[in-house]
């Protein structure tokens, strides 16, 4: 039997994210998982963050389209939570975060996700870029 991989990406509103998408895709290589991109808004902010949500959402659609991706966007007041349910509907094996920004351990998502997840999938944290 092959070693499918289904990859998970979790994205923000940042255009940024593209590292992020594509680093996801790099995992998958040539097996014949697929690759999820997913963005948890939290019900207190805007959709997509900001303002500019339809700019926003097509961004991610067009690069949805570009690596044949599957995107889901929701709103949840737990987003840990949403992802870790997101890892058992897909079969997500391997799931690709950006660096929380996040210094009080309590709330940093990266590592409220990795609670929920019981090791079920591999998270792997990709740092953030330092601009100078």
């Amino acid at each position: 039997m092959e070693n499918v991989k289904n990859v998970m990406v979790c994205v923000t509103q940042q255009k940024t994210c593209d590292r992020l998408i594509q680093y996801g895709n790099s995992i998958l290589g040539d097996n014949k998982g697929e690759l999820f991109i997913i963005h948890v808004a939290h019900y207190k902010f805007n959709f997509l963050g900001h303002t500019k949500e339809g700019e926003a959402l097509e961004y991610l659609y067009e690069k949805a389209l570009e690596y044949d991706a599957n995107l889901t966007v929701v709103r949840s007041n737990d987003v840990a939570e949403t992802l870790a349910s997101q890892v058992e509907k897909n079969n997500i094996t391997h799931i690709v975060v950006g660096e929380s920004g996040e210094t009080d351990i309590t709330s940093n998502i990266v590592n409220q996700l990795e609670k929920k997840l019981e090791k079920k999938a591999e998270l792997l944290v990709i740092p953030a870029v330092k601009l100078d």
